[in-house]
């Protein structure tokens, strides 16, 4: 099965299967190497490429789980914190001023789904993305910047048990062993 037309990861479905003697990683798709973030681009990491083609991690957009297309029009969260959406305290509005809100709570939960299906407890998110950003989102009340805070699928991730890593995070000889050894 090609995962994504153009992608620098294109495996067949029994690759992106793991015997059941451990847990997986959930990691972006972007991160892969798949064109999906909204710029109909990806932001491959060699790392998040290596823990895929080994059987360790799964990728996912929750973006794209949550319905939106790919491209899309960017977006924001507009307190710049997931936990608030999560909440019901602010909305995800896209740079058209949609409110995409329902989205990314639907894409997280699948994402939650995806994580439970396959006893991950780690994920390795994309840094800076209203949906993955692990301490940095799209933020703004009136234009997108990039805030404090997580994004909505790190915030409840992170309320259910589950560790997150950014990409950045993987340049830590430290964290990329004991991922390796998972």
């Amino acid at each position: 099965m090609n995962v994504g037309r153009g992608s620098e990861l294109e495996l067949d479905a029994g690759e992106l299967k793991r015997k059941r003697d451990g847990k997986m990683i959930i990691v972006s798709m972007c991160l892969a190497g798949i064109k999906c973030n909204y710029k109909g681009q990806s932001k491959p990491n060699k790392k998040v490429i290596e823990l895929i083609k080994r059987g360790k991690a799964i990728p996912v957009c929750p973006e794209q789980l949550g319905g939106l297309p790919t491209p899309r029009s960017g977006a924001r969260i507009l307190s710049g914190k997931g936990e608030d959406v999560l909440d019901g305290k602010t909305k995800v509005i896209s740079d058209d001023e949609k409110d995409v809100t329902e989205n990314y709570l639907r894409g997280a939960e699948l994402t939650l789904t995806v994580c439970k299906e396959h006893e991950a407890h780690v994920a390795i998110l994309k840094q800076g993305s209203p949906s993955c950003g692990k301490g940095n989102t799209q933020g703004g009340e009136k234009e997108r910047k990039l805030v404090n805070g997580d994004g909505v699928t790190v915030a409840l991730l992170k309320r259910n048990g589950i560790f997150i890593y950014s990409e950045e995070d993987l340049e830590n000889d430290e964290i990329w062993e004991k991922l390796q050894a998972k």
